[in-house]
């Protein structure tokens, strides 16, 4: 079993898996550049899903679509793999305290990257469904169910919370610490106004997100929960 365990996470530390997760983070960036842009054209009054199915339907209208969609899934998966592993194996030498939030973490970014996996996957078999819609249905099937008005208003304060946490994050700088910036100069100084101004902005989009949870609930009109698209459209 421990023999079966090595070899796990000798696997999920392997070069080849780095490089691909790496692709990933890639692909994860490609689809902030792209939400963004469909946010810049809500802003100046036109039609557009600002979120990942969005993005990822931007990349299948591409002459080479079908194609990018499954090197995304692929990317993705690698990238899921790879935080699952750090999740289970890694951050053995820091203390106790760190470790589990560390651990935490990389579990919870194992859990969205599989998601976006599954989006790329649905959108090249032509299963892809609206985002917002499918928020919206989730919540109605929720707030059905014993409690679920109580679980859909933890489930906002939640989403609200890690909206805060990444404007702090953002506000603070704290997001250099995993990155390799220039030493001095320019490329730092754009690097880091860039990383400010990102997570300030995924942080309010977080906390729209979280609110239309709470106030649909709140209204018991669950179908307008419509996800970060109806969140960017609200504001």
């Amino acid at each position: 079993m421990k023999g079966a365990a090595n070899a796990v996470e000798e696997a999920s530390n392997s070069r080849a898996l780095v490089i691909a997760a790496r692709a990933g983070f890639a692909v994860s960036g490609l689809l902030h550049v792209l939400i963004g842009s469909v946010a810049i054209q809500l802003a100046f009054g036109k039609a557009g899903q600002a979120d990942q199915g969005g993005a990822v339907a931007q990349l299948a209208g591409q002459p080479e679509g079908l194609l990018l969609l499954w090197t995304g899934f692929a990317a993705c998966v690698a990238l899921a793999l790879w935080q699952t592993g750090n999740a289970v194996f890694g951050y053995g030498r820091l203390e106790a305290k760190t470790k589990v939030g560390k651990k935490l973490s990389a579990g919870g970014k194992a859990v969205v990257f599989a998601l976006m996996a599954l989006t790329f996957a649905a959108s090249a078999s032509g299963n892809s469904k609206n985002s917002g819609q499918s928020t919206s249905d989730f919540t109605v099937s929720i707030i059905k169910a014993p409690g679920g008005a109580f679980l859909l208003i933890i489930i906002g304060a939640a989403i609200a919370v890690v909206g805060i946490v990444f404007v702090v994050l953002g506000l603070k700088g704290s997001f250099k610490k995993d990155l390799l910036l220039p030493p001095s100069g320019t490329g730092r100084s754009v690097v880091t106004g860039l990383g400010v101004v990102g997570y300030v902005a995924e942080g309010i989009a977080l906390c729209l997100v979280g609110l239309l949870f709470i106030i649909a609930t709140a209204n018991a009109r669950p179908q307008e929960s419509t996800g970060l698209d109806g969140g960017l459209k609200a504001l």
